[in-house]
């Protein structure tokens, strides 16, 4: 850390702290990430490591950018280019929502970041504004925190707690340990609605609680989700109210939402993972076709 001056404190998580700081020797601004855990913990070693070995093969514009990986004294430091805002303080200044160009702007930039990661086999698994840098002068976005990121290997279970529960796919709630690249598309969809309104599009306070408030808009669960759900030992004894008539995103979106962003969230919140759109498929959809100059086209 002797080449840095800490300028202040950026965010503080359960893993430790990120620190904006400035390179003595070239004066640029940059964001160090600080694990608390000292080698010892082999659990948080495994986790910091993984997360270094994805990032650095992550090179893409709209990912955040790993500079370099250092230890001192037992701890592990990520230095990491700063960028101004998160999509977080970007909702908190704009409580009912951007401007729809702004919200086909920004949601286009993550379907890149999202292509890119499944193309390399990535799976994110934590997709949520906090997780979404912006700068304000251009609205350039990049994703970070890679810190839940996995790389798919076939027939491997992945653990079942994983994104915040508002941005959760129905499969992960219901402890699906065989999940895909899809729970990533599904938070894209919740990004997409809580930019719009300003309001997260299924505010769950419970998984339970999350999963009624998903049907609430878009029907009843599917067969195989059922059957998850009954054998899931957490919800014993819980029963669903009818949910036959539901609210759909047309009503909840009416007069906020051009049809072809209306077409790109259907295509994208649909209960059944292996109907999602892919990262891919989202890029070829006409609502992007006149976003210029950021390659959401391919």
């Amino acid at each position: 850390m002797n080449k840095y001056d800490v300028l202040g404190v950026v965010g503080e998580g359960a893993y430790g702290v990120v620190l904006k700081c400035k390179n003595k020797d070239t004066n640029e601004v940059v964001a160090i990430k600080k694990f608390k855990e000292s080698e010892e913990d082999e659990v948080v070693r495994k986790t910091t490591l993984r997360e270094v070995k994805i990032l650095r093969i992550m090179r893409h514009e709209n990912i955040v950018q790993l500079k370099e990986a250092f230890r001192r004294k037992g701890k592990l430091y990520l230095v990491f280019e700063f960028v101004e805002k998160s999509m977080l303080d970007i909702l908190e200044a704009n409580p009912n929502g951007v401007d729809t160009e702004t919200v086909r702007v920004l949601t286009c930039q993550l379907a890149r970041a999202i292509e890119y990661c499944h193309r390399h086999d990535v799976i994110h698994r934590d997709i949520k504004p906090e997780n979404l840098l912006i700068n304000p002068a251009d609205n350039a976005l990049r994703l970070c925190d890679f810190g839940f990121a996995r790389t798919m290997s076939a027939d491997t279970p992945l653990t079942d707690y994983v994104a915040t529960r508002w941005y959760r796919a129905p499969e992960l709630l219901l402890g699906s340990t065989h999940y895909g690249k899809d729970v990533d598309i599904w938070a894209v969809g919740c990004i997409m609605g809580e930019l719009t309104d300003g309001q997260p599009l299924f505010a769950g306070e419970s998984e339970v609680d999350q999963l009624f408030v998903i049907q609430k808009v878009l029907g009843p669960l599917t067969p195989e989700h059922m059957e998850m759900f009954l054998r899931n030992p957490r919800f014993l004894g819980i029963q669903f109210p009818d949910v036959s008539r539901p609210e759909t995103l047309e009503k909840r979106y009416l007069r906020r939402m051009p049809k072809l962003q209306m077409q790109l969230l259907k295509g994208i919140l649909v209960m059944e993972p292996r109907r999602r759109l892919s990262a891919r498929e989202m890029l070829r959809m006409p609502w992007f076709e006149a976003v210029q100059g950021l390659g959401c086209r391919v």
